[in-house]
């Protein structure tokens, strides 16, 4: 077994589509997310999942040249895969009614260049409540990603030879997400365990949720590369479970508690502290690529 597939996937997701208004300290210029990114792989970090903002209203823009500016600013001084989001409806301000090929238009762009490694194709649609705003009977939004572009993007994935990332907010999304990557025959996709104390969705960060979890993809994709993460939580109680099982994790203002007064780089060095506790040895960039290859994805299964 080569060693890169025994090390642990450090990712940060520097910012997500919340603004300041919910996380005051997420990076939001070209500059910023350039600078921080870098920082957090010196820390530690061989994953930069990235959201681009318009720098004059701070909302997401999903701007193929943005992200490109992005990607080549931060891989020209470091090892890391870096990826970028796509947007939801019901947040981002998008036509709800917008086509897949409009929704992934700027993945395809950025494939077409050769600087994708990874995108994010979530398998599944689900409601976001947050439990402030159902103390206050205000309404949540539903995450829409219907089959249509769940599979336009697969086969994009496959076309360009990049990796799916599945956010699993629910059981659901493992399932179909599964079931679809097997039929549209695209590279292995990386299940992201999306936790959560603050939304409604999925489970909140606990052992008996990680051991669902596992125990699905156990059924629908043995041997798949996993790893803990969520949205308005703390993950780091469930990091020495993730490296016992040979997972991986991501921190990061995009997933950290909102209103989160420390900053990525902090982030990143106590998760890169507490998986080297754990008995963990970090991942750099090299060792996810090799990782995530099909062969040793088959050398994994077969020393399982």
């Amino acid at each position: 077994m080569h060693e890169a597939i025994g090390k642990t996937w450090l990712e940060v997701a520097l910012n997500g589509a919340w603004t300041r208004q919910r996380q005051p300290g997420i990076p939001i210029t070209v500059a910023e997310i350039v600078e921080q990114g870098i920082a957090c792989v010196k820390a530690g970090a061989s994953i930069v999942h990235v959201h681009a903002y318009d720098e004059e209203t701070g909302q997401q823009k999903d701007d193929p040249e943005l992200y490109a500016r992005i990607i080549e600013g931060i891989r020209s001084k470091v090892d890391a895969i870096v990826y970028p989001t796509v947007p939801a409806a019901g947040l981002n301000r998008i036509d709800g009614a917008s086509t897949a090929e409009q929704r992934y238009a700027h993945i395809e762009k950025l494939a077409k260049s050769g600087l994708l490694e990874w995108a994010v194709v979530d398998p599944g649609s689900c409601n976001f409540a947050h439990y402030d705003d159902l103390k206050e009977d205000k309404p949540g939004f539903v995450y829409v990603n219907s089959e249509e572009d769940i599979r336009h993007g697969l086969q994009l994935a496959r076309r360009y030879r990049f990796h799916p990332g599945y956010a699993i907010y629910e059981p659901g999304f493992a399932r179909l997400g599964a079931s679809l990557h097997w039929r549209e025959s695209c590279p292995d996709p990386v299940y992201r365990l999306m936790f959560s104390r603050g939304f409604a969705f999925g489970f909140p960060p606990e052992d008996y949720g990680l051991t669902a979890y596992l125990n699905l993809l156990d059924q629908v994709a043995p041997g798949c590369n996993w790893m803990i993460a969520g949205l308005d939580v703390d993950v780091l109680p469930l990091v020495p479970r993730a490296v016992m099982e040979r997972g991986h994790v991501r921190v990061g203002l995009e997933d950290a508690p909102f209103g989160c007064e420390r900053g990525n780089v902090a982030l990143v060095e106590e998760a890169a502290g507490l998986i080297e506790k754990a008995g963990g040895t970090l991942a750099v960039g090299a060792d996810v690529r090799i990782a995530c290859s099909a062969e040793a994805l088959e050398a994994a299964s077969g020393h399982a």
